[in-house]
């Protein structure tokens, strides 16, 4: 009987041992440890943006502080610029191959490499920041962010966004289509090859270039940013005439990358730590980059040097007719980019419903009779 007792009591022991192990803390990520290891982390992050660039290598710095911060030292991130470790454009591939843990930069400076990827960056007469923040949050694009850059070992998180850019500086004026033909324009992405079917000579430069190219007539426009790092760049003295709207980058997403093995290395609350750093930092560079560039606005209206233009709408028509004739052209010759332009397309269509009775129709008020 004692015997029989005894036997009953160690297996409710083991099994009570087997349910509160299968029921306790899980890894939210399925590749951490659930619980801290104590170890600490010393991470390499290199980016896009020059030395000092306000908001964005700020941001990117701002990022690193504050997992310092929330991890107790235990993550340690050491921030490099653009050509400080490694050039400004190799980001991606030194995350990619594990020389640097983290990368900070916009996807469709990888276009050559993964041209797919340029849909979570920003596409012309795309989605501006609302639309692409739902569509990566809560639209299934982050999940397909993420499968797309799986075979090359590493982990995408949005950080940060341009807003709504400037169409760029032009030592012309453009009043027609064929303007642009001939001229070389530092323009990124699927800007640059809508602009090379308009008979455009795209180029692609690091920002650290920009201002000397314009300066010296190596380019005949550029594009950049908005305002405000327009201003700080002085390309209001190497080109006169200023366009908008932006209609190449409507909204660019900046990007964190990680290295897949390196992710997988941190244990749970590591790796929250990071997801929800990122989430905090991109709504904050976004809020940042609108309060400049309203404010930067205001003073290039004021200089007697630059001259503000509008786009003619028969220039915006005939580049959105060629944006849509390009993304066709990509897609039947690429099945992955057409997967990723059918998701991304599906989801545009449904917020440019909801934007042309919410945000157009109240912004419209103004201009009723």
């Amino acid at each position: 009987m004692l015997k029989t007792a005894f036997i009953r009591s160690l297996l409710l022991s083991l099994l009570a041992t087997v349910l509160l192990t299968a029921c306790g803390p899980e890894d939210s990520s399925g590749t951490g440890s659930a619980v801290s290891d104590g170890k600490i982390y010393n991470w390499k992050m290199v980016t896009t943006w020059p030395p000092g660039f306000p908001v964005l290598q700020e941001g990117a710095e701002r990022f690193a502080d504050n997992i310092k911060t929330m991890s107790n030292g235990r993550l340690n991130i050491k921030v490099y610029a653009g050509g400080e470790l490694i050039p400004a454009l190799q980001a991606f591939d030194a995350v990619s191959q594990g020389t640097v843990e983290m990368g900070h930069g916009s996807a469709y400076y990888w276009a050559g490499k993964v041209p797919e990827a340029q849909f979570f960056s920003t596409v012309p007469f795309g989605m501006t920041p609302r639309g692409m923040n739902a569509w990566l949050y809560h639209g299934g694009g982050l999940e397909l962010w993420r499968e797309v850059y799986e075979p090359f070992h590493v982990v995408p998180f949005p950080l940060g966004n341009t807003g709504v850019q400037m169409g760029g500086w032009f030592n012309k004026e453009i009043n027609s289509v064929e303007d642009l033909q001939g001229l070389k324009m530092r323009i990124p992405g699927l800007g640059g090859k809508v602009f090379a079917k308009a008979g455009g000579n795209p180029v692609l430069l690091a920002g650290s270039e920009v201002y000397t190219a314009l300066e010296r007539n190596t380019i005949d426009a550029t594009e950049w940013i908005g305002p405000y790092h327009d201003q700080r760049l002085g390309l209001y003295r190497a080109a006169r005439h200023y366009y908008y709207p932006g209609w190449h980058e409507p909204g660019t997403v900046l990007e964190l990358t990680v290295n897949k093995r390196a992710w997988d290395g941190l244990p749970a609350d590591l790796q929250a730590i990071i997801t929800h750093a990122a989430e905090s930092e991109n709504v904050l560079m976004l809020s940042e980059m609108e309060q400049k560039n309203m404010t930067a606005l205001k003073e290039l209206q004021a200089r007697q040097d630059v001259e503000i233009h509008r786009f003619p709408d028969d220039v915006l028509r005939r580049l959105e007719q060629m944006t849509e004739e390009t993304l066709a052209e990509e897609a039947a010759a690429d099945p992955e980019f057409k997967r990723i332009y059918d998701a991304y397309e599906t989801f545009r269509q449904k917020d440019d419903a909801w934007t042309a009775i919410s945000e157009k129709s109240y912004l419209a008020i103004d201009n009723a009779p």
